[in-house]
């Protein structure tokens, strides 16, 4: 069995970058299909990845072990660039945790970082029922279908909480890395306060709040402007041969 799914550009197109996907508790590969279609239908090279919890004993040593098994994932010879790497939840910090570090990663050089659904220290579901964690989670009928039907998802993984020296070494991050932040307006999981603080903190970062959203924000009702978002980053990133990604297009007036 494949540790991957892979998303291609439509035959004819050339592909505009590579993303890489890591996903969160309980996830499963399959929660990412809609999104990883989505972006390859804009020509980039989606590949999700497994999710894996890095452990609170050895973190160093977690950490080391998931940049080996991402840059192991990241597709075999010429890699279009940007390459770009999407976390959610955990997958987020551990992404954030990972890049934050002063030492290199062996062997994985990305163009830049997607942080979605980023926990704060100390949040867990309060869920009694799967009901109660979807709503967590999400209020998108179809992506709630997705995960019912999806007998590999961990029901009540959001209850546990995720250890504070990842949190602490994500919210810590000073990476020099372009940083997309997602996050629902109503994610009950995010520190709000603290992500805005990331936000500002981090040298090329832009945090983008979607309105309604809960805590799986790319798989959320919103999930085509989501998506979106991403796509225009990416974008940003390919015509920033400096490093500095900008948006391609402004507005520069508008009534709502």
């Amino acid at each position: 069995m494949s540790q991957y799914t892979d998303h291609h550009a439509p035959e004819g197109l050339l592909t505009r970058g590579t993303v890489v996907v890591v996903p969160g508790r309980g996830e499963t590969r399959a929660a990412y299909d809609r999104l990883g279609k989505r972006l390859a239908a804009d020509a980039y090279r989606v590949r999700v990845v497994d999710a894996e919890e890095p452990a609170a004993e050895d973190l160093p040593a977690a950490l080391d072990a998931l940049g080996a098994r991402i840059a192991a994932a990241v597709p075999e010879g010429d890699t279009v660039r940007p390459l770009v790497l999407v976390g959610a939840d955990t997958g987020a910090a551990a992404l954030a945790a990972l890049f934050g570090r002063e030492e290199d990663v062996p062997g994985l050089r990305p163009d830049a970082l997607v942080l979605a659904g980023l926990p704060g220290n100390g949040a867990a579901a309060t869920a009694a029922t799967w009901d109660e964690e979807l709503d967590v989670r999400t209020t998108c009928p179809t992506h709630r279908g997705v995960l019912t039907g999806d007998a590999q998802v961990r029901r009540g993984a959001l209850g546990a909480p995720v250890p504070d020296s990842l949190l602490d070494a994500a919210h810590a991050t000073a990476s020099g890395l372009p940083h997309l932040l997602l996050v629902g307006d109503g994610d009950p999981l995010a520190d709000h306060d603290a992500l805005t603080g990331l936000s500002k903190r981090l040298p090329r970062a832009r945090l983008a709040a979607v309105r309604g959203a809960r805590h799986d924000v790319l798989n959320d009702q919103q999930h085509r402007s989501v998506a979106a978002e991403i796509v225009t980053f990416l974008e940003a990133l390919r015509g920033a041969p400096d490093g500095e990604p900008a948006p391609l297009v402004t507005v520069r007036t508008s009534s709502w």
